[in-house]
């Protein structure tokens, strides 16, 4: 595992100033604090590569050898070349394949669904999978409803074949994209802007219908994955949910009767950062001794589409 964020903070309070709101009531509703803004000449694929230099500096591992690239991202730096084909040029990889993931949210948990395929597969044994972000790129500062969620950051984890310690266990993956106008960027096409939302490049949400959906998929979802496992939740030592906002979580694990005291979440200093907020949440388990060797983790991702991504890992590292 590695990350990254940028130095700059943006906290409740300067968003005072910059919009009609309150500390008090951000705090309220969303439990998020301060997040991080790259700087103007900072995007995607720096975040990216700086995220995976730190899990190199981190567990001293070579990415050289790597033959396989996955970047989850709804800010690309450009359309096109994708952000895991300038990676695999930055980072000095010789030559290997290289894709960006389109599943919002979801991506990073996708990404390593996605990676863990390919090694069982044989196709390929070495896969670095990245969610990285610049958020503050899309959003507009003078929508209070969405200035004060997202954040930018990046996670990278280094998806390597061991034949004696299996860490996926079993994932599933759904998408209900009759709801993508809930969540959006505009784009080529207008025909999500014909509706009651609009926007012009920036990111579009109804926030309320977001919750119902994060919330019901869950409660519909975890349980299914975990009984096709052969597990319980009281198996599980940690639930990393995406956190977009601490009320969605809160209601999903109401719901599933599951104890907050056991997720891991790292909007609250960083913001909704998107596919990078559950590897920023694994990182912040990790420095605080959370998750430790052996541990069973629930991830779980969701996210505009209406996309949603969960698999069930064993902690190797």
């Amino acid at each position: 595992m590695g990350t990254y964020v940028p130095d700059r903070i943006l906290s409740n309070h300067d968003l005072e100033k910059m919009v009609d709101t309150s500390d008090e009531w951000i705090i309220q509703r969303t439990g998020i604090k301060e997040r991080r803004i790259a700087a103007d000449d900072q995007f995607t694929s720096d975040l990216a590569v700086l995220a995976v230099k730190n899990l190199i500096k981190n567990y001293s591992v070579s990415v050289e050898d790597v033959d396989f690239i996955l970047v989850s991202t709804t800010t690309p730096d450009t359309p096109l070349p994708s952000v895991a084909s300038q990676l695999q040029h930055r980072l000095g990889i010789q030559s290997c394949g290289s894709l960006d993931i389109s599943a919002a949210c979801a991506g990073f948990v996708m990404g390593l669904n996605l990676a863990n395929g390919l090694v069982t597969s044989g196709l390929h044994r070495k896969i670095l999978v990245v969610g990285s972000e610049t958020l503050s790129k899309v959003t507009d500062f003078k929508d209070r409803t969405t200035c004060i969620l997202f954040g930018d950051g990046a996670g990278a984890a280094l998806v390597e074949r061991d034949d004696n310690h299996a860490s996926f266990i079993h994932s599933v993956s759904t998408t209900e994209g009759r709801a993508g106008v809930h969540l959006y960027r505009s784009g080529l096409a207008n025909t999500l802007e014909q509706t009651e939302l609009a926007g012009a490049g920036n990111i579009i949400q109804n926030g309320r219908e977001v919750f119902k959906l994060a919330v019901s998929t869950m409660v519909r979802e975890i349980p299914k994955l975990l009984e096709q496992a052969g597990f319980s939740q009281a198996d599980l030592d940690w639930f990393v949910p995406h956190s977009a906002n601490i009320r969605i979580i809160e209601a999903a694990c109401d719901r599933l009767k599951f104890p907050m005291e056991k997720v891991l979440f790292s909007a609250e200093y960083f913001g909704n950062t998107s596919s990078a907020t559950i590897p920023l949440a694994l990182q912040l388990g990790i420095e605080q001794g959370k998750i430790k060797t052996g541990d069973t983790l629930l991830l779980s991702g969701f996210g505009g589409g209406f996309v949603h991504s969960s698999t069930l890992i064993r902690w190797n590292i």
